[in-house]
């Protein structure tokens, strides 16, 4: 029972931080604030850590959105994030890599827990966002075994569906026919 309870919360934890990524400058990316809750601190602290070691997060690792990028971001978001409320500064977002990198720069038990989850997420998406493409070669193989088999079976039913018809009864000869028997004396 104990087992169950722990992977379904585990289940419900990674559905929770695949929600927490997004899709901006075409690269998979976590917001600030979602990163700063998940980890139990200020969004403001974790953004004075980066800044701190500003060498350690070059721009494919975090960058702060613009104005218009967030716009798009809260459009395609339902649900209200509440980290976003009464903010001065634009958002920073933070790269698979960007995440890695904040395990080195915050060294609490909670973040190493935290960016194991997080990497684990990541590597996930990173699958499933692969399987298209695999699903896809498979579908075509078996589109083409499927026509393969489609032309045996055709050839199968006319053979069994010849066997199966009625045998056409003997032709009836009509006139004077010799027997060889009956010609000789």
């Amino acid at each position: 029972m104990t087992n169950k309870r722990v992977s379904s919360s585990a289940a419900i934890i990674a559905q929770q931080l695949q929600n927490m990524v997004h899709i901006v400058r075409g690269q998979r990316v976590m917001l600030d604030s979602d990163l700063a809750r998940l980890y139990g601190i200020p969004t403001a602290a974790l953004n004075q850590a980066v800044r701190r070691n500003a060498d350690r997060f070059p721009e494919d690792f975090a960058h702060q959105l613009t104005q218009q990028e967030l716009t798009i971001l809260m459009s395609r978001i339902v649900t209200s994030n509440p980290g976003w409320g009464g903010r001065r500064k634009l958002p920073w977002v933070f790269t698979e890599h960007g995440v890695a990198m904040l395990s080195s720069v915050l060294r609490s038990p909670t973040a190493v827990r935290v960016n194991i989850e997080i990497m684990r997420t990541f590597v996930r998406l990173r699958r499933l966002m692969a399987t298209p493409g695999e699903l896809v070669e498979q579908l075509t193989r078996l589109a083409d075994t499927v026509q393969l088999h489609d032309g045996q079976i055709k050839a199968i039913v006319q053979v069994l569906n010849r066997l199966m018809e009625q045998p056409d009864p003997p032709k009836r000869q009509v006139g004077f026919h010799v027997h060889k028997d009956a010609a000789e004396p």
